[in-house]
């Protein structure tokens, strides 16, 4: 009886067994060569911030901070389709992808007119911003352009303004003019400075003004004047800090009528003599606010909180300052205390590096920083209620770093009987 002979193709399930062994192997060195790239990116980072003081925008921090939460959520509806609702704000959308790849080539944005003639016109060009600590709400980056050189009349330059200490509370207004949410008169305490003038509240460029204010202007480059503008709002702040206990000085110095042949460009060298004066008439000055107005426009400027809007507030670091860490650990303490008490006001702490001024006068103390506050379309009054607001959180930082410096009470000895 014959049996059937069985052939068995060893070969074919060779061939196939080596395939898959390639395929593992690679897999392998992929996944371990990922591992490794991600522990020494780690390992750098650290390293980096340890013991480098680069500029924000080059840091793992900047870099993290600037992917917006909408990134991550799309790279998720990738997967999960019921996540991705909106084709057209799709990140990876070809409009979207598209637009970044022509901003990233030319340093247009085609969604930004202004952009294209930018770099021809000074007056248009633009400060970037790099995020360093998001807010708990979407935020985006601060804009601002420098003014057309014929806004500022030669004619009607306004005052010259002054160095003054304790300012007290607005005194009435004149009937037309813009009235705030009133100061509440002090309570009877002791201040939590003991007398010492240590909050400092000046305006670089003191004449960015806020349309509400300037009737019959309707263009926000025009948003400028001598008399209404962001030198309320830093008034307004110094008057709130001493409501709260904090002795604060205040500068309304206008450097457009002060400064001949005013050129906008050297704003901070006038702003750094009137530090240098500050200090030197009131040597116990330890903290330092440069506020400014924003130039984007209402719908991104403007935060409801409680049934009142507000005017929103941007943290800007100066990334070229070489110490900018400390002034962004102090920006820091207040952007979190403002995010507690008040969700949703402050829109972030953003560094500048690449255009523009880059330091800020910054490096003349790390208790310094600058706040922009409200936009183009904001009201006074808006602003007013952002100062107060500041004012409260500022005040919470100023205590706890007088507490820490301030001196152990010394302890004598016992008295034997």
């Amino acid at each position: 009886m014959k049996r059937p002979a069985v052939m068995l193709n060893l070969e074919k399930y060779a061939k196939t067994g080596q395939t898959i062994g390639v395929y593992t192997r690679t897999l392998s060195y992929l996944i371990t060569g990922c591992l490794i790239f991600f522990i020494l990116l780690g390992l750098l980072g650290y390293i980096q911030s340890k013991v480098t003081s680069t500029t924000p925008s080059s840091s793992m921090k900047g870099l993290a901070s600037s992917v917006s939460s909408r990134f991550f959520m799309d790279m998720m509806g990738m997967e999960v389709p019921h996540l991705n609702t909106d084709r057209k704000a799709f990140t990876f959308s070809q409009s979207n992808v598209s637009g970044f790849l022509f901003s990233l080539l030319t340093d247009l944005n085609p969604k930004d007119p202004r952009t294209l003639i930018a770099r021809e016109v000074p007056g248009m060009a633009q400060d970037r911003a790099v995020l360093l600590s998001p807010s708990g709400f979407a935020a985006d980056s601060p804009e601002d352009y420098t003014p057309r050189s014929d806004v500022f009349n030669p004619q009607n330059l306004g005052d010259a303004g002054s160095i003054t200490a304790n300012p007290g509370a607005p005194a009435n207004e004149k009937a037309g003019e813009v009235q705030g949410p009133s100061i509440p008169h002090p309570v009877a305490s002791p201040p939590i400075t003991a007398g010492k003038n240590v909050a400092f509240i000046y305006q670089t460029h003191n004449q960015e003004s806020y349309l509400p204010e300037l009737p019959g202007v309707k263009d926000p480059d025009k948003a400028y004047d001598p008399k209404k503008n962001v030198t309320q709002v830093g008034l307004r702040l110094a008057q709130m800090l001493e409501k709260e206990g904090i002795g604060a000085v205040h500068s309304d110095k206008n450097y457009p009528a002060i400064e001949k042949g005013f050129n906008y460009y050297y704003s901070y060298k006038y702003s750094m003599k009137t530090l240098q004066e500050a200090i030197s008439g009131h040597p116990d000055l330890k903290f330092y606010f440069d506020i400014h107005r924003d130039s984007q426009r209402r719908d991104k400027t403007t935060a409801n909180i409680n049934g009142k809007d507000y005017a929103q507030v941007y943290f800007i670091i100066g990334g070229k300052n070489p110490n900018w860490k400390q002034n962004y650990e102090f920006a820091e303490q207040i952007h979190q205390v403002l995010d507690t008490k008040y969700p949703g006001l402050s829109k972030g702490i953003h560094a500048k590096s690449g255009e523009g001024n880059g330091v800020y006068n910054q490096n003349y103390s790390e208790n310094s920083v600058l706040i922009e506050v409200g936009g183009v379309d904001n009201s006074l009054e808006e602003c007013y209620r952002t100062a107060d607001a500041l004012s409260v959180a500022i005040s919470q930082v100023i205590l706890n770093a007088e507490k820490v410096d301030a001196p152990a009470p010394s302890q004598e000895p016992k008295k034997q009987s």
